[in-house]
């Protein structure tokens, strides 16, 4: 357990953190404002602006490169396994969620009573959700490293 405690000074899990964090943090803030409530499953929910996905998966790449070099294979397998976890969260995350509201209006319009829940809506992004989501990952792994 001890030699796992050492994730706590890797710079490329506090920084994934951080951009987490501060991507979750804009989000509330962002719901906020415009609902003028408390959104409790902003916390921890998907969706939404910035990507946190993003912010996470571009801090913890561009610490790779700032720590290790941007031309080192690290860097560049972190790079792919960024844009494939961006590519997911922009399409099929996000088509998942067009079908569930589809799913939802067909369960409501039956009037169904099996489904004792509706599906999730709010599970990918826009591209741009996605875009400002890798900004703000980039800018606070330059920032922390």
């Amino acid at each position: 357990m001890k030699g796992f405690l050492g994730i706590l000074n890797n710079e490329v899990f506090i920084s994934a953190v951080y951009a987490w964090v501060i991507a979750q943090s804009i989000k509330i803030i962002i719901a906020l404002i415009k609902t003028k409530k408390f959104q409790f499953d902003r916390i921890a929910g998907s969706g939404g602006m910035p990507s946190s996905h993003s912010a996470s998966v571009m801090a913890a790449s561009f610490t790779v490169g700032e720590t290790m070099g941007y031309h080192h294979p690290l860097f560049g397998i972190c790079i792919v396994f960024s844009m494939i976890i961006m590519y997911d969260a922009a399409g099929v995350r996000r088509a998942a969620g067009h079908q569930a509201v589809a799913i939802n209006k067909i369960i409501k319009a039956l009037g169904s009573h099996k489904f004792k829940f509706e599906l999730k809506e709010l599970l990918g992004h826009t591209y741009i959700e996605v875009f400002v989501g890798a900004i703000l990952g980039i800018i606070i792994a330059l920032l922390n490293t």
